[in-house]
């Protein structure tokens, strides 16, 4: 009776599948037929207009501008030949300019709005490379979820995030936009980002179109200086660069952006191998490229186009398929196709991938879909997302030290010296890319703490991390002479119990144009520290920072830090939440920090040399610095707990599995501490021999588990042919045949490990 039952199910299910598939199969043929029918009416010039990006460029609700370049825009707004915006948010702008686009021009084709929206539109969640630290891909989903429902009510379509980059090298300011240094939990995230932010349809007006971005290398460059040249072998690309792209493409991303920077000697923008052999192509990516701002006409400074008309043309033919603020398209692709240099065919294709996205977004059925008044003023900063960003914001957190069990707080009875300007700013934890939010609008440490009111505050400055900013703080001057403030914060720290240190990086030293040659804590913010811990042992550091930071001597003294990033609007209730042990830590680095910057870039999943090192004991010869230790000072994966977690027994089910086989790793996990924790348990494999060289050891798997106290549970990782696939010197994915480790263990560092073959 139960087979009977399992086979009319399956039936059931099998005509479910085959009904939702032909409708979704009839949804895109019905859509693609109607992107062709719009196509044969359009004009060359109409269809180069959809390939057109223009940001916000005059007030919606004065006149029409009548001279200059902004008129220009006007006009080409009018006459169709704008195909998205960027920077224009609010109903009443996205309205007004939709009506222009729908209303006036010859076919009435609606416009794409685009964003910033990288972890936040008003009410901003932890930066991303904080959420990484979380490891929790269902709350990291949920965050782009709650930005894109937030986003979308002030009539935003399209976000140009994630960036997805795998991330090496700190001094990088855009470290903190992505999601650290390892492709796989990189994939993973880039995923969740993209489901979070497109949902499951475009149905509804709560979802947004999603970008992956910078394709290709942009983490790379040289000395960690933002726009530099990049320079990887195809090797790299593939096994470390590309995986998380890949994914975004797989989870249904619908935009991608260029990068740029040059990779191997041209800009990503003209580069035909990496948009149409292998994202178009080899992965079949049926969404559209935009480029990055005005990066189409920066090619000319790269010296690979000799004007705009010529990187016009080597960027449409490139695959390059929306012009951002370059001008570029608008102003020469009619020429360029009628000198023969660029097919229409070519425009087509590209136009042909813009329609089909607004189709999808629903647009054409209704081009006012995102912008209702009252849902705008209903959804800004609501209860739920209030709730999803402090969820995710806790989950952020980062407990690097805890000697003596210093931390939690108690609760009551103790008296409490806030040290560091950064304790009271309610700018700087909403971090860098946060362009839709408002200055003073994060809750700040001191505001969290004084939500408990068992403990006496005092708080002190110390010093001021920056002394001043321009416009959108693009710059920032650090405070280098200013201690006029150390004297108070000595004398609160004297008469303290426990001094919590907040200290770190501004906001605004952290995102894109913001490289650092120096990885310590900026300004005086180090010797502060180390006046204070003088007259005060009991330290409680609280870093605030977008990037791994370099603190060694805090690492050895300090007897507690946190790592609490740059965690957003609820920045200060989350800290205090976490001090006092209302949410106990969890989260796990998503890069390795190091000790000095001299190690940068630092990473684990490096590879080997020849001279790992030799075995005589004073041989200098094997590769190592002579000034300080190779290894790092906080590993990738690391992150402690108010629990303790022991690690035991480890197991390899199979120490040999075939083609379509697998074996199963497990490994037992017990709770040894005096409250209920998650840990994050970590896999990691190593391919002995290959037919290229490959990592000391890679990330593979990881499983959330939480524990009451003398808990314990056995975590089980399947190994199959996918998990130890690569690109081979046979320029292929593919499973070799050969020995293998496994490691399980809290971090890349401290494991547990097996062994077991793979034969094909």
């Amino acid at each position: 009776m139960k087979h009977i039952q399992f086979h009319y199910g399956f039936v059931a299910f099998a005509m479910l599948f085959s009904i939702q598939s032909n409708a979704q199969k009839k949804t895109v043929n019905t859509i693609d037929q109607k992107v062709e029918t719009l196509l044969k009416k359009m004009s060359l010039e109409e269809k180069i207009g959809q390939l057109n990006q223009y940001n916000g460029f005059y007030d919606v609700t004065g006149p029409a501008p009548k001279e200059g370049q902004a008129a220009q825009k006007y006009d080409h707004l009018k006459k169709g030949l704008v195909g998205a915006m960027l920077n224009v948010r609010g109903v009443k702008d996205v309205r007004a300019l939709q009506k222009i686009a729908v209303e006036q021009t010859r076919l009435g084709i609606p416009l794409l709005f685009g964003f910033d929206v990288v972890h936040g539109y008003k009410t901003i969640s932890p930066i991303p490379l904080a959420e990484a630290a979380s490891w929790d891909l269902e709350a990291i989903q949920k965050s782009a979820a709650v930005a894109a429902d937030e986003a979308s009510s002030v009539g935003l379509n399209w976000t140009f995030a994630p960036m997805v980059d795998v991330s090496r090298d700190a001094r990088w300011g855009r470290v903190m936009e992505g999601a650290g240094e390892d492709p796989y939990l990189g994939s993973l995230i880039a995923a969740a980002r993209v489901k979070g932010f497109q949902g499951e349809n475009f149905n509804g007006n709560n979802t947004i179109l999603a970008c992956a971005k910078h394709f290709a290398g942009y983490a790379f460059a040289e000395a960690g200086r933002d726009y530099n040249t990049v320079d990887v072998s195809e090797n790299t690309l593939q096994n470390v660069i590309f995986p998380p792209f890949k994914a975004s493409v797989d989870a249904g991303v619908r935009t991608f952006m260029n990068s740029f920077n040059e990779l191997n000697g041209i800009p990503a923008t003209g580069n035909a191998w990496l948009q149409r052999q292998i994202l178009k192509k080899d992965w079949n990516f049926k969404g559209f490229v935009v480029s990055d701002w005005g990066s189409m006409n920066e090619m000319i400074a790269h010296h690979y186009a000799k004007d705009s008309m010529h990187a016009a043309e080597l960027s449409i033919n490139a695959g390059s398929d929306m012009d951002m603020e370059s001008y570029a398209y608008v102003s020469n692709l009619a020429t360029l196709v009628k000198e023969g240099k660029v097919k229409e065919t070519t425009i087509d294709d590209a136009a042909r991938r813009i329609l089909r996205t607004k189709f999808e977004l629903g647009l054409f059925d209704n081009p006012y879909k995102y912008c209702d008044e009252a849902r705008e003023k209903a959804t800004i900063g609501k209860p739920e997302i209030q709730e999803a960003v402090l969820d995710m914001a806790k989950k952020s957190i980062v407990l690097l030290k805890n000697d003596n069990e210093l931390l939690p707080l108690k609760k009551a009875g103790q008296k409490i010296a806030v040290i560091g300007a950064l304790a009271n700013d309610k700018t700087s934890p909403l971090g860098s890319w946060r362009i839709g939010a408002e200055d003073n609008t994060a809750i700040s440490v001191i505001e969290g703490l004084n939500q408990y009111k068992g403990n006496e505050i005092t708080y002190a400055k110390g010093a001021d991390v920056i002394v001043g900013r321009t416009l959108f703080g693009f710059e920032t001057k650090v405070n280098a002479t200013d201690k006029s403030g150390f004297a108070e914060a000595v004398a609160a720290a004297k008469k303290a119990d426990v001094v919590l240190m907040v200290l770190g990086e501004h906001g605004l030293q952290t995102g894109e144009g913001r490289s650092r040659t120096e990885l310590g804590l900026p300004g005086l913010q180090q010797e502060l520290l180390e006046e204070i811990y003088k007259v005060n042992p009991n330290v409680v550091l609280l870093l605030t920072n977008g990037r791994p930071l370099a603190i060694p001597w805090a690492a050895e003294n300090i007897p507690a830090i946190l790592d609490t990033w740059q965690l957003g609007t609820q920045s200060g209730n989350a800290i205090a939440q976490v001090l006092y042990g209302d949410y106990n830590p969890s989260g796990k680095l998503p890069m390795t920090f190091p000790r000095n910057v001299g190690q940068v870039p630092i990473y684990y999943n490096h590879k080997n040399t020849g001279r790992p090192v030799l075995p005589e004991p004073d041989s200098v010869f094997w590769s190592h610095y002579i000034d300080q230790s190779n290894t790092p000072l906080y590993p990738f994966g690391y992150g402690l707990s108010y629990s303790k977690f022991a690690y035991s027994d480890l197991k390899v089910s199979a120490s040999t599995f075939a083609k379509s086989g697998k074996t199963e790793v497990s490994i037992t996990v017990k709770n040894t501490g005096k409250i209920r924790g998650k840990e994050i348990v970590q896999m990691y494999i190593s391919d002995l021999i290959a037919s290229v060289t490959r990592p000391v050891k890679e990330l593979k798997g990881f499983e959330m588990i939480e524990l009451n106290p003398g808990e314990n549970k056995k975590v089980t990782f399947t190994i199959n042919e996918k998990t130890i696939e690569f690109f081979s010197a046979n320029n292929k994915w593919e499973a070799e045949a050969g020995d293998f480790k496994v490691f399980i263990g809290t971090n890349s560092a401290d494991t547990l490990e097996g062994n077991f073959q793979y034969s094909n």
